[in-house]
């Protein structure tokens, strides 16, 4: 599975943006888990929101509860994230990531056999 990441930017504090994660390759059925990972210069990958496509369920870091909502087009294969208030320290390279079968540990990058290639998010002060 192919996965395109977009729709990254530079917003002020409070602002939002929408990333859009796009898949080819597979139907979506293929697509036990759908997460969305950020990584800010000179730290760690870190997850921010799964999907779990069989049944929609959701699951997000605390950082990103009740800020950031991770939601699917199943006509359109793809997966957005909404983020809102967003923070300075919500900047990071955002990556979308996929995997055939769902898998309880939904917050590990290793657990992701596809990428994206990452849409730059940076919030200003």
């Amino acid at each position: 599975v192919q996965l395109q990441a977009s729709g990254g930017g530079l917003v002020q504090t409070g602002d939002s943006l929408r990333l859009s994660c796009a898949a080819s390759g597979r139907t979506s059925v293929s697509y036990g888990l759908m997460g969305w990972f950020r990584q800010a210069p000179g730290k760690e990958r870190e997850f921010v929101a799964a999907f779990r496509w069989g049944n929609g369920a959701t699951r997000y870091a605390d950082s990103v509860k009740g800020r950031f909502t991770i939601s699917r087009d199943n006509a359109k294969n793809t997966v957005y994230l909404q983020m809102n208030s967003l923070k300075p320290e919500d900047t990071a390279v955002y990556y979308c990531a996929a995997r055939s079968v769902y898998s309880v540990r939904y917050y590990a990058a290793e657990e992701y056999t596809s990428w994206g290639q990452g849409t730059l998010v940076t919030v200003s002060s």
